[in-house]
């Protein structure tokens, strides 16, 4: 009797190694979400979007109202976080501020995070001489102090909170820059590369779709916690007028407001520097919760 032939399996189409991508992202999520101090952070974070997001609608006052009869007024049902030296609610204020902090935040990051990973991944995959040219000039600019060459920038641009975040990008394009190409220097002659590289593959298009998504992962880290340094940078700045302008609202500007009166009326700087410091607190945390969700080797 004949027999039948053996029917073919159909192939799958999709790539083993994708699968596998999934469930380490997939992994690294269910980790993340078990990090208790993370999802405080985020916690803490969601609440600072809303109030950039839905400030013109949360606020009780116009962050601008001045009311000369309530100067100085303490914490009360008619002003959560007291007024300040002219009038004006302190908690609008504050409300107000976190938008422009993460305005900050989002734009100086963005401008680091592009420009720094693009040399970082030029640097690392590209010939010796191209190599220590990139990297060279980003140890130049990762040799100053932070804060000092934002201060340097602005000086040049001139103040404004447009300028400030243009100083604060370029300040941190060298980490990025660095954490990119140590990621490139240690998969670049992994196989999957050889082998994309043996089907004609050009090098822009291995450096975008096969050694970027692989080292995506400290690149996000970086990005979360260079949102809290970005914050701190723009409080240094508008602490010393460089930043946003009166009378627009900003956490560093009133602490430099509050600094004068802070015996007469301590909220005045105590609630914007919360403000700041459980801000920066939020994105410390994620950042570690990330790190330790895409590598729980650093655990130990």
């Amino acid at each position: 009797m004949a027999t039948q032939p053996a029917t073919l399996k159909p192939k799958n189409n999709k790539p083993e190694e994708l699968g596998q991508a999934n469930t380490l992202w997939r992994d690294a999520f269910h980790r993340l979400v078990r990090h208790k101090l993370a999802m405080f952070g985020a916690i803490v974070l969601l609440i600072v979007t809303v109030m950039a997001l839905l400030g013109r609608w949360i606020a009780p006052y116009d962050p601008n109202g001045m009311d000369f009869s309530a100067r100085f007024a303490g914490p009360s049902l008619a002003h959560w976080m007291g007024t300040d030296d002219f009038g004006r609610d302190i908690f609008s204020r504050i409300i107000y501020g976190s938008s422009v902090s993460l305005q900050v935040g989002f734009v100086a990051v963005g401008v680091a995070t592009l420009f720094g990973t693009s040399l970082g991944l030029i640097a690392g995959y590209s010939n010796r001489i191209l190599d220590e040219v990139i990297m060279r000039a980003m140890d130049v600019l990762y040799a100053f102090p932070a804060i000092l060459l934002a201060i340097a920038i602005l000086a040049a641009l001139g103040r404004g909170v447009g300028n400030a975040m243009i100083a604060i990008g370029l300040v941190y394009i060298p980490i990025f820059a660095r954490i990119a190409r140590g990621a490139v220097l240690g998969i670049r002659n992994e196989e999957f590369i050889i082998a994309a590289k043996a089907m004609g593959a050009g090098d822009i298009r291995i450096m975008v779709t096969h050694i970027l998504p692989n080292v995506l992962s400290p690149i996000i880290v970086e990005i979360t916690l260079s949102f809290a340094f970005a914050i701190l940078a723009e409080a240094a700045l508008s602490f010393f007028g460089l930043g946003t302008q009166p009378p627009d609202p900003s956490w560093g500007r009133m602490l430099s407001e509050g600094r004068d009166f802070f015996r007469q009326s301590g909220w005045m700087a105590i609630f914007p520097g919360l403000a700041i410091f459980f801000t920066v607190m939020g994105f410390n945390f994620l950042g570690d919760g990330l790190r330790d969700a895409l590598d729980p080797q650093l655990r130990r």
